[in-house]
């Protein structure tokens, strides 16, 4: 079966410095994308995820989507590289998919379709439809609060049993249900949520779908080690020490703030395309206040 244990780089999508349409964005910045990528393999983080909900997909038309995954997949250099794949017209998403299948992806990364709050039943005909289409095994993203569905446990037992279908990006919002599927054993659970990475380790998960890990990859990587190792006591210092960052760098939507410390880092411009707009000073302070503890180590 296809690994997916470790700590996985939820990317964000770099623009360039942002021309005067209200409407249409900055373009794609290739070149600070491949240096963030570079940062990051150096950093020893396990994988890359590229367009996820990180990297503003829903943003970029098709075109530059591909484009993005060409850089990726080109600046990985080995390093493995999930795709996200988002949406609610099927036939676009199996469209993108033959796509994808065209790429030499580890996985594919996809959520319920979002606004039309599908079924239970039609969610497992949907994702068995995908995983039966792509090339690449299909990893589950359960996200009701931007999907606006809850994937039950029976729905993502049900789903498990696809030979195809080998992992789940977690932010359902349920410990228990956590729990329970990564001891049936089947699904690789990674968490979705920065905060609870702590706790998927402990609880025998794979690791984690990570946007904070770009910003503090050494950090995060760390953690994991330490975790899988047993060393619970400098693992729970590092929790403790990363909990900060984790809630500062979400107090506005994702990936705002992100952008911001990696622009601080000299690593992107902090550019977002609308209707996001950039971080306000006073939440960059409290993000930059959290990385300057975090490197002393209080």
């Amino acid at each position: 079966m296809t690994d997916l244990s470790g700590i996985w780089v939820a990317l964000v999508t770099p623009f360039l410095n942002p021309d005067h349409s209200p409407t249409e964005g900055p373009a794609v910045d290739h070149r600070s994308l491949r240096r963030l990528i570079a940062h990051l393999r150096d950093a020893g983080v396990t994988g890359l995820v590229a367009l996820g909900s990180t990297g503003e997909p829903s943003a970029l038309d098709d075109t530059e989507q591909d484009a993005v995954l060409d850089t990726v997949l080109d600046a990985a250099q080995g390093l493995p590289v999930i795709a996200g794949l988002a949406g609610n017209h099927v036939g676009h998403l199996h469209a993108r998919l033959a796509h994808l299948n065209t790429l030499p992806l580890h996985a594919v990364l996809s959520p319920a379709p979002y606004y039309v709050r599908p079924s239970q039943a039609g969610l497992i005909t949907h994702f068995q439809a995908l995983a039966d289409a792509s090339r690449a095994p299909l990893m589950l993203y359960d996200i009701p609060y931007r999907t606006g569905v809850q994937m039950t446990l029976d729905t993502l037992l049900t789903l498990a049993a696809h030979e195809h279908i080998i992992g789940l990006k977690d932010c359902g919002g349920s410990i228990d249900k956590t729990q329970q599927l990564i001891a049936d054993g089947r699904l690789q659970v990674l968490s979705g949520e920065d905060a609870l990475i702590f706790h998927n380790l402990c609880l025998g998960g794979a690791g984690a779908i990570t946007a904070a890990a770009q910003v503090a990859p050494r950090e995060f990587m760390a953690l994991y080690q330490a975790l899988r190792q047993g060393q619970l006591a400098p693992a729970r210092e590092l929790q403790h020490r990363l909990a900060p960052l984790m809630r500062s760098l979400f107090a506005e939507p994702n990936p705002v703030l992100v952008k911001a410390e990696l622009a601080r880092q000299g690593l992107v411009l902090p550019h977002v395309r609308p209707p996001f707009l950039e971080a306000s000073s006073s939440a960059v302070q409290a993000v930059e206040a959290d990385m300057r503890a975090l490197a002393s180590g209080s």
